[in-house]
């Protein structure tokens, strides 16, 4: 039988993509996650590869991942740069099963964690500061470019392979079901205490919001020697402010008269509330120079009135997860002071009852999976 040119050409094409495929293979380990395929968010079984363990590199057996409310962002495009297929997950700890030649600080069998980053390029001004998540080139965990050109998969799978300068000791005093969330609502909130100013004994901080940031933040605060008043729309939420967590003071903020009694008093406020919600009423409660730290992100924007800014000498400011300095520094602090995240902890299969719950605010504090589980 004669084949024709383009049959020829077409074979051709399928050896060269098999032997292409087959070096790929070579060059990578297969893993098991859940992926969002479209902006509905619904996350189900999905099989990639990881590169294999280069010299600096540092691979990870997935234990616990926590769910943050940008997982639930991301995997329904709601911030507008989403990669599909996305497999969430940016609060990974594990145990440590390789090491590159150049790894020093981990060996095989460590408990390890991984934030929200895996990759910055190392020698900006950012980078040289320890602050990579401000690195214009930083690689987030997931949904990002990696510097081989492939795109992140993050902590919903079975294992991670990253940069030894992203991965970070956990210190054995800490569960790790409990330290999971530290590598991202811990960090989220400790960094803009450190970098503002607003850790020293008898200052009085607000924290608004009593999720997964919010009660790590009393937490923080307290262990800080902090006065905290926790700012809430949820009355039930009081009892567990003030008796499991610590806070001095619970306030609802649609109370008018509850407001005014500590209007003014503060020293700063960390905001962790992700969605739009009024900025004048919370403004009002700082002192003159007081300093409202924003750090739930939200896909809508936040309106600052100018009047009551300037007439309080007042900031209002933003802040992401810290760099991998203060992150270690985050995690040696929290063992130092027994801080743990309060975890709903969930079997893979559940992630998307998970994913309702949380968008519904429907969680006590933070849910982290089992990826065994996957």
């Amino acid at each position: 039988m004669i084949r024709s040119p383009s049959s020829r050409r077409l074979s051709v094409c399928s050896t060269r993509t098999e032997t292409l495929l087959m070096e790929t293979k070579k060059k990578s380990r297969e893993a098991h996650g859940y992926a969002a395929r479209d902006s509905s968010g619904f996350l189900s079984p999905f099989s990639f590869t990881r590169r294999l363990n280069e010299d600096d590199d540092v691979t990870i057996k997935i234990l616990y991942c926590g769910i943050c409310h940008s997982d639930l962002h991301l995997a329904r495009n709601e911030l507008g740069f989403s990669v599909y297929p996305l497999v969430p997950g940016h609060e990974i700890v594990g145990e440590v099963i390789e090491i590159g030649a150049n790894v020093q600080t981990f060996k095989v069998g460590d408990k390890a964690g991984v934030g929200c980053i895996v990759g910055s390029c190392g020698s900006c001004d950012s980078c040289l500061q320890n602050l990579e998540c401000y690195c214009k080139k930083s690689i987030l965990t997931y949904s990002s470019t990696d510097r081989d050109g492939s795109i992140t998969y993050g902590g919903y799978s079975d294992i991670i392979v990253v940069h030894q300068r992203f991965v970070f000791n956990i210190p054995h005093s800490l569960p790790l079901h409990s330290a999971a969330p530290l590598l991202c609502a811990g960090i989220s909130v400790y960094s803009p205490m450190r970098f503002f100013g607003l850790d020293r004994p008898g200052l009085h901080l607000g924290v608004v919001g009593l999720g997964g940031l919010g009660h790590l933040a009393v937490k923080f605060a307290k262990a800080m020697e902090m006065r905290v008043t926790v700012i809430s729309t949820s009355p039930h939420k009081q009892k567990e402010a003030i008796e499991r967590f610590g806070a001095d003071k619970f306030v609802i903020s649609t109370n008018d008269e509850q407001m005014k009694e500590v209007m003014g008093s503060m020293d700063g406020i960390i905001d962790t509330v992700s969605a739009a919600h009024p900025m004048e009423p919370l403004m009002d409660l700082l002192k003159v120079q007081g300093k409202l730290v924003v750090v739930g992100g939200s896909p809508e924007p936040l309106l600052v009135p100018s009047i009551p800014l300037l007439m309080g000498r007042k900031i209002v400011a933003g802040s992401i997860c810290g760099g991998t300095k203060e992150t270690q520094e985050m995690l040696n602090f929290a063992a130092e002071n027994k801080i743990e995240a309060d975890v709903e902890i969930i079997p893979m299969s559940y992630v998307n009852t998970a994913m309702e719950r949380l968008f519904k605010g429907d969680i006590k504090y933070r849910f982290v999976i089992d990826p065994i589980s996957v």
